[in-house]
């Protein structure tokens, strides 16, 4: 892929502002800027040192489009390794666009989807995952998934697959060299120290693989479904939690059909709660497809609140889950509840939260967290309708992520392509593994372990092609 026109986009977010970015890129960058802006000081942009500023007008012809601030940034020392220029204009949309045609009838190309990046990507100003982080950085909505992709961008995942990359083709070449004295029989890679490097690869790929269950759920939000029977206060608690009415609230049960999502930022993590239609046995046939949807969400979640009303237990109605009604308030149908859906999902988190405990005399709320606290690992008593006890449920939710790795600024694998790479890579590994320790010949070691450096090689993007190029920078904004 070769790229030596110039291209040009908005590089800050479409619509008016205060200041709008238009940058260039390429050979012309400079020459074609040079034409439309006029500095004050009568200077030449082509005459200027790299990362300068200079003020001055951009006219075509003899009309004044805008007073503006344009960046020099000369190869190789810019973000795409080319010719950069920056106009920094008033952020009107009408300069905006006037300035950009102006720029596209002096030479330009109106820049594709992260063309700017594929560029530098190409000019080896960053790899591939580094490129990509770029993207994720830009997505970022909290602390946490903005933490990788800073991490990822600054190469530390992209140094450690290289490290492991370039040890491997070293023993790789070694062994290579033995196919060319095959008849003299001579080792120049040592086998036990191969097989050092192997289980040393071994370990750092299965950290990686296990770093994406975490990876994943902090750089897209952690899915937490509200689950209940109808009317105990579950879109009361997802209003509670957003702060805001997002869920129509009424005494009439039943009255949530449909999945209601919204996220949270808690602790810098991103929660992405899901309000639920009330689990229990209904002819409503809309209803029932509300109820439907309420089980495929709990399978999407990684986390399940179970919400019952203590106030209700005297009068507990036949729900899915329950096979028969339990009545009094010995909580032993929560316990049923809880125990079905622990089997049904046990991998999943589960919180059991008593809703409406602003209802309840001291004596009843210290008799139910007595009965309940030894048979359920988290019970939170609240009440969503004054907000007693939300924060204690966030601290909760919270406690259940592993943020641990990323405090300590461990590697964590967060983008599916390369996860698809690293198993990839270790079955490649394992393969090796198995071939030294059954004494395999050279030739076929070697078979493995260019497969296993082809797989290293996608992730930073030693190797690649024009359509993997073109999904990855196709997620990018035009402008980037």
């Amino acid at each position: 892929m070769i790229h030596t026109d110039t291209i040009v986009a908005l590089a800050t977010p479409a619509g008016a502002g205060a200041i709008a970015v238009i940058r260039l890129s390429g050979e012309e960058a400079i020459t074609i800027a040079s034409s439309i802006f006029f500095s004050v000081s009568a200077k030449k942009l082509s005459n200027q040192k790299t990362h300068t500023i200079h003020l001055g007008h951009i006219k075509d012809g003899e009309r004044v489009l805008d007073e503006v601030l344009v960046s020099v940034f000369k190869n190789p020392n810019s973000y795409t390794g080319e010719d950069v220029v920056e106009i920094s204009c008033h952020g009107s949309a009408f300069i905006q666009q006037e300035i950009i045609q102006l720029c596209l009838r002096k030479g330009c190309r109106m820049a594709q989807a992260g063309e700017f990046t594929l560029r530098a990507f190409l000019n080896a100003k960053m790899d591939l995952s580094q490129a990509e982080a770029v993207a994720d950085l830009i997505a970022s909505d909290s602390e946490a998934s903005h933490q990788l992709a800073i991490q990822q961008m600054r190469g530390g995942f992209s140094n450690e697959i290289k490290q492991l990359r370039e040890e491997l083709l070293n023993f790789a070449s070694l062994i290579e060299l033995e196919l060319d004295f095959a008849e003299e029989d001579v080792e120049f890679a040592n086998r036990d120290d191969f097989q050092q490097l192997i289980t040393k690869i071994t370990q750092v790929l299965k950290r990686l693989i296990d770093s994406f269950a975490t990876g994943n759920v902090l750089k897209n939000g952690i899915p937490v479904a509200i689950v209940g029977e109808p009317n105990v206060g579950k879109s009361t608690l997802l209003n509670a939690l957003l702060n805001e009415e997002r869920a129509i609230v009424s005494d009439i049960a039943g009255t949530t059909r449909d999945t209601i999502e919204d996220e949270i930022v808690i602790g810098g993590v991103g929660f992405r709660f899901i309000d639920t239609a009330g689990i229990r046995e209904t002819t409503d046939t809309i209803e029932g497809m509300g109820i439907k949807k309420t089980f495929e969400k709990i399978e999407q979640a990684q986390v399940v609140v179970y919400l019952f009303d203590p106030t209700s237990l005297q009068d507990a109605t036949p729900s899915v889950l329950r096979t028969s009604p339990t009545k009094g308030d010995d909580y032993s149908s929560v316990l049923l509840e809880v125990g079905k859906i622990r089997n049904k999902y046990p991998q999943k988190q589960l919180v059991v939260v008593a809703n409406k405990i602003d209802t309840l005399s001291e004596k009843d709320l210290s008799q139910m967290i007595s009965h309940l606290t030894p048979q359920t690992s988290h019970l939170i008593p609240l009440s969503a309708k004054t907000g007693q006890g939300v924060e204690e449920l966030k601290t909760t939710l919270l406690d259940f992520v592993n943020t641990g790795a990323l405090r300590n600024n461990e590697t964590i694998v967060t983008n599916t392509r390369h996860y698809d790479s690293l198993l990839k890579a270790l079955e490649e590994i394992q393969k090796v593994q198995l071939g030294i320790h059954a004494n395999l010949s050279g030739d076929l070691l070697a078979i493995d372990i260019r497969q296993a450096l082809y797989h290293f090689g996608e992730i930073t993007g030693e190797i690649s092609n024009d359509e993997l190029l073109g999904n990855i920078f196709a997620n990018f904004c035009i402008g980037k």
